[in-house]
């Protein structure tokens, strides 16, 4: 079984279209989703009426709960706030209902793969797995993780191989699955990848052969960009895309 799995496509439906078109010539047979649809991009509605007809399942994201009052974010920054007030405005009430059901986690039992936002220690918080420090704290969740828990949050593209009592981080590049070692992979940003290589980012968990794989595309940047400042949101969201920050 192929398993697309993506995250962090952040209302920028130029990226997301890009993905989705390349992900047809992967031969996937079910889509995961790993949060933050909205937030930072032009077209929060066009990118959730998508992800909620392709993915079997999405987990919430902060800037989900941000929009859908699921979480105080009194304490972003003021433009990231504001992105996130608009989001809310024009979000249908349709996808609001949806961004208000979202799960914090998703186990697929048959693939032996643990799918969430940020970090599996708290998940309501949010938390970075920057660094193998970081993915150190997951050991003590060894049993509940999954052969391979998927992250997202961070819009780098990482990698860590957990044994029961230590982590080292590999290159974010394609890999097999090792039987006796867990591993805790970052998939990147659809939307805003933030990795100085402004091409959309997705990945492929083939199931069966235990082999993962990252993807970039290259996307119409322009117009996404153009749809940022179109909506009056800060001008660094639309400048950002073009250099992968």
């Amino acid at each position: 079984m192929r398993i697309g799995v993506f995250s962090d496509v952040h209302a920028n439906l130029e990226a997301f279209s890009a993905v989705l078109d390349a992900y047809r010539k992967e031969d996937i047979d079910v889509y995961y989703c790993l949060g933050d649809t909205v937030g930072y991009g032009g077209s929060p509605n066009e990118c959730a009426d998508l992800v909620r007809d392709i993915a079997k399942a999405t987990i919430l994201g902060n800037h989900d709960a941000a929009v859908s009052r699921r979480m105080d974010y009194s304490y972003y920054y003021e433009a990231a706030r504001h992105a996130l007030d608009v989001h809310a405005a024009m979000i249908s009430q349709e996808n609001m209902q949806w961004l208000k059901g979202l799960p914090y986690q998703h186990k697929l039992d048959d693939a032996d793969m643990l799918l969430c936002h940020g970090s599996p220690v708290r998940l309501e918080e949010f938390e970075y797995i920057f660094a193998p420090e970081q993915a150190s704290e997951c050991l003590p969740l060894w049993d509940k993780l999954g052969h391979i828990t998927l992250i997202g949050h961070s819009h780098l593209c990482k990698v860590f191989e957990l044994t029961r009592t230590n982590v080292d981080e590999l290159p974010a590049s394609d890999f097999d699955l090792l039987p006796d070692k867990k591993y805790i992979v970052s998939v990147g940003s659809v939307g805003q990848p933030r990795d100085f290589d402004n091409r959309a980012s997705f990945t492929v968990f083939d199931a069966t052969a235990r082999r993962f794989e990252f993807k970039r595309i290259e996307y119409d940047i322009e117009l996404a960009a153009d749809k940022v400042l179109r909506a009056r949101l800060e001008r660094n969201f639309a400048h950002r895309l073009f250099i992968g920050v």
